[in-house]
């Protein structure tokens, strides 16, 4: 089923469309309709498919091997599209292993059984042409990017049973959903498919299958296909760093440790209990940049976000001092990892145009959205995982408290053009006993509302791309459970509605403001007023657009009003208050200044001008800067 070119391509890990030669392919073979299979395993001592075109019978249907690629392979006249099957392999010694699930199978039985599934190779009648044209443009700096977050099985459970939705379900309701919030792209949690709910994805089994537990693989595809008819990007969570130790799995594939490394110091997760891709092996590599370009080809992904980037770069990451192996020059830098993701990147780049690529990074790496050619990694984009926990650690401490703890907010500005960020308050935020923004928020409960509108402003007004999970934008009130749905029901109350408001008009505020959604990672985008009066913890700043356009936001980060409170201003004219976060529409005070206010020819922190505002308790103002100044 090979072509000897295959087989070098496989040999020397460079087989960038492995996909196409390795799993299981229905077709003709000397005038005969079946199935060709195909699957690495080369220290097995024999492997056979069983599945149900042969009883299960692992004495009907054996391969043969390919000594030059290590690939086992046949052609079954009897399978067909739909037949479920695994790979009987015994080791290196004759000793029989569980049976194996196919590392290329493209549809996987639903959970708790662990089959991989036939399918057809017809070809998807995407509709989406248009915008697979414009998608290289999609990812440049100055457009707007506001992330959706979402869990599929727990954004919204079908009634009255609490089913999951199904593709087709979610494309009807999600899909507006977003679109109407004003997010441009979904970011899915791993769709990939996993053996254990509670692994939220992040344990994936079947790297080239969309999970069963929503539909098929063309169901996928079609949710896709309609977020992109509605103008809606997919990004999705993918898992090159580990996997779960399931029996039927990657683990001890062939009876040797294939995929992962040997020796536990390398090759085991201790805060995961999974097991470590050994990014040494061509093959291994190979392995998973084909998996990233398949999502990309094959389901028209507009974006990978790459989880847990720091347990890879890292060798002692999570491990006690004698529990890693130092690399070649006796550091703690994974040279194959690091080599790894810049050629990941390097060829998501050149092969699929405009496809970002997100690094969760949670160190101070340098250079991790950096060019490959520079020396750095190579990511589009990084999460600012700094400017996400110093931002919740303040919007903890109770208002009197908050002068002691200005600089959480100010600190992240000396670094926020190290990096292409994303300003993620993700779904790590409201998990593991930490509960929901609303929860952590001190007061009253007018106060926690008021805290939460405060916050979400601000995200939208600081420098850095932007990512809410989903629930935050209505204020869910317990952190998230991953077994049941939202409380959509919240919606009902005024003060809940208020903040779902908000992240509705912060959204297309910042989509349609050059001044908010551009210059995001360059400093000629952002100034600071007055980052100086800790004691009243009132912060104001200057966003600079692209067109010349400017903004300016001012947080009042206690619950008492500040009036007559004069920040510097830079020129003449009406400055319009385009968003108060106190808005008796979004469930606050209805405290502001009267829809604008004119600048005043009276200097102020180093401006020639200055505007007098009152302050709203607990919100955040941002006008618009007239074309004058």
């Amino acid at each position: 089923m090979l072509t000897d070119f295959d087989a070098h391509l496989i040999a020397e890990g460079t087989h960038l469309r492995l996909y196409e030669r390795l799993g299981a392919h229905p077709g003709k073979y000397k005038g005969k309709e079946g199935t060709s299979f195909a699957v690495w395993a080369p220290n097995a001592s024999s492997v056979a498919v069983v599945g149900d075109f042969n009883a299960w019978d692992p004495a009907r249907d054996p391969l043969r091997v390919r000594y030059d690629c290590g690939v086992w392979e046949a052609f079954i006249p009897e399978a067909k599209a739909g037949d479920r099957y695994k790979f009987a392999i015994r080791g290196p010694w004759g000793e029989e292993l569980p049976w194996k699930i196919d590392p290329f199978a493209f549809a996987c039985e639903p959970r708790p059984k662990s089959a991989a599934i036939i399918v057809d190779p017809h070809v998807f009648p995407w509709t989406d042409d248009a915008w697979q044209r414009t998608r290289p443009l999609r990812g440049e700096d100055d457009l707007p990017l506001a992330i959706y977050e979402v869990h599929l099985g727990s954004w919204r459970r079908a009634a009255p049973d609490g089913r999951f939705l199904t593709y087709p379900e979610l494309a009807d309701q999600l899909i507006p959903y977003a679109v109407e919030m004003g997010f441009t792209h979904l970011e899915l949690m791993p769709v990939s498919e996993h053996p254990f709910d509670g692994s939220w994805g992040y344990q994936p089994i079947g790297l080239f299958a969309p999970t069963s537990r929503f539909g098929s693989p063309d169901e996928f595809r079609t949710f896709v296909d309609r977020a992109h008819a509605a103008g809606l990007g997919v990004i999705i969570d993918w898992v090159p760093g580990h996997f779960p130790g399931d029996g039927h799995g990657l683990r001890l594939f062939d009876g040797t440790a294939l995929y992962e490394h040997a020796d536990p110091r390398q090759g085991f997760h201790p805060d995961w209990n999974t097991y470590i891709y050994n990014l040494g092996r061509t093959e291994v590599k190979n392995f998973l940049i084909a998996n990233a370009l398949f999502w990309c080809e094959q389901y028209h992904i507009d974006g990978l976000r790459v989880d847990a980037v720091a347990s890879m770069l890292y060798l002692d990451y999570s491990r006690p001092e004698n529990g890693w192996i130092p690399n070649a020059y006796g550091g703690r830098e994974n040279i194959e990892a690091i080599g790894f993701l810049r050629w990941l990147n390097e060829t998501v780049t050149a092969r699929a145009p405009g496809v970002m690529m997100i690094a969760e990074e949670s160190t101070a790496w340098p250079r991790v959205s950096g060019r490959t050619i520079d020396g750095g990694l190579g990511f589009s984009h990084k999460w600012n995982m700094g400017w996400m926990h110093d931002t919740l650690e303040y919007m903890k401490e109770d208002p009197v408290h908050r002068r002691y703890h200005h600089d959480k907010i100010t600190f992240g500005l000396l670094y926020a053009w190290d990096e292409r960020f994303v300003l993620p308050l993700s779904h790590d935020e409201v998990v593991h006993g930490k509960g929901s923004i609303f929860a952590r928020c001190p007061g009253d409960r007018w106060q926690k509302f008021a805290n939460v509108r405060m916050l979400y402003a601000h995200m939208y007004a600081h420098p850095g791309k932007k990512l809410l999970f989903m629930g935050d934008e209505f204020a869910q009130e317990h952190q998230w459970n991953h077994d049941v749905s939202l409380d959509w029901h919240l919606l009902d109350d005024p003060f809940h509605a208020g903040v779902s408001r908000l992240v509705h008009d912060c959204n297309h505020l910042y989509r349609n403001s050059r001044a908010l959604s551009t210059r995001d990672f360059a400093r000629e985008g952002f100034s600071w007023i007055d980052y100086f009066d800790r004691e009243q913890s009132v912060f104001a700043y200057l966003r600079a657009g692209d067109d010349g356009s400017c903004a300016i936001a001012v947080v009042n980060a206690t619950p008492v009003p500040r009036l007559g409170y004069r920040i510097g201003a830079p020129g003449p004219g009406y400055y319009r208050e385009v968003l108060n976060s106190d808005a008796a529409i979004y469930g606050g005070s209805n405290m502001g200044n009267g829809g604008g206010v004119w600048a005043e020819p009276v200097s102020s922190h180093h401006f020639p001008w200055s505007l007098t505002l009152t302050l709203p308790p607990l919100a955040t103002l941002i006008f618009d800067v007239p074309n004058e100044s």
